[in-house]
């Protein structure tokens, strides 16, 4: 069997980014999606490559393949997390290290609040997803990449976006807007204006907080402006020493906070100027590889 290590590795290397943002978009957390795409490679390794026409789309189906496997394993742990589960936070301020994301449609899918929402689709409902929005595959192929037939890889499709629909429309991706909301949302919450920071929520917002018990967090989200701001100013106000910076996570403007000796990442979902979500989290295994930028 011919493998030419050489020549496989650099046809790996070349796909790897993509490789490594299918596996995140379906997973949420960096490690699973390095081990993913580590099996991948240990699988391309063995395989003979002059029957491989195309390295992208052979590689693009193993990892989605084993993403599946390990997202199924996943949401058993998962239904004994403690409180809300949110995607692991990805910084992006030096560059953007999960493709691709050339799109609006698939930046949107690498939005901390599209695969928070993801997490309600079963595990090949959130592949296909994947696949057609971020990757613009036609359901033929994905239905050849995950071994459906063209018609189910469509009926999937369909019932996933339908499962998004009532959370997706609670927030847009107007860039502009959303950077400036996140930065009145740092001058209130830094100076303590209680009533310009509640200014600015939605009267339905949601907060969702991730400590994974291994800190407090709000075990149920927290909805509603008033007790959303009275959440956050609560918060921040049981620490003498805070620090309040902006930053670039997953593709978007999200708030980087420092409470004591501990960081959280504060991401927001924004519509007609207002924010209606915040996903605040405080899991430090989520958070142990995140370097604020500044």
């Amino acid at each position: 069997m011919e493998t030419d290590t050489g020549g496989a590795g650099a046809a790996f290397e070349e796909h790897r980014p993509v490789l490594f943002g299918a596996a995140y978009r379906i997973l949420g957390s960096l490690d699973d999606a390095e081990d993913v795409v580590q099996e991948a490679w240990l699988r391309w390794s063995e395989v003979d490559h002059t029957t491989v026409e195309e390295p992208r789309r052979f590689l693009v189906k193993v990892v989605s393949r084993l993403a599946i496997d390990r997202l199924r394993l996943a949401h058993r742990w998962r239904e004994t997390y403690v409180g809300p589960w949110l995607p692991e936070p990805v910084s992006t301020h030096e560059g953007e290290p999960l493709g691709p994301a050339d799109t609006a449609a698939q930046r949107d899918t690498l939005s901390l609040a599209t695969l928070r929402l993801m997490h309600r689709l079963s595990a090949p409902e959130r592949a296909v997803f994947v696949l057609r929005e971020a990757f613009e595959l036609p359901y033929e192929e994905i239905g050849q990449v995950l071994g459906l037939g063209e018609a189910h890889a469509r009926q999937l499709h369909r019932r996933g976006a339908s499962h998004l629909a009532t959370g997706r429309d609670r927030f847009t991706l107007d860039p502009d807007v959303h950077r400036k909301l996140v930065d009145r949302f740092l001058t209130a919450a830094r100076t303590g204006d209680r009533a310009a920071l509640q200014g600015l929520l939605a009267q339905d917002v949601t907060l969702w907080g991730d400590g994974g018990g291994k800190v407090r967090a709000a075990l149920r989200p927290v909805s509603g402006a008033a007790k959303v701001g009275r959440f956050v100013f609560g918060t921040i106000g049981k620490y003498s020493e805070v620090e309040f910076r902006t930053a670039d996570v997953n593709g978007e403007a999200a708030l980087v906070v420092r409470l004591g000796s501990t960081w959280h990442v504060c991401s927001f979902e924004t519509v007609d100027g207002l924010i209606t979500g915040i996903q605040w989290m405080s899991n430090p295994d989520k958070l142990a590889r995140f370097t604020p930028a500044g």
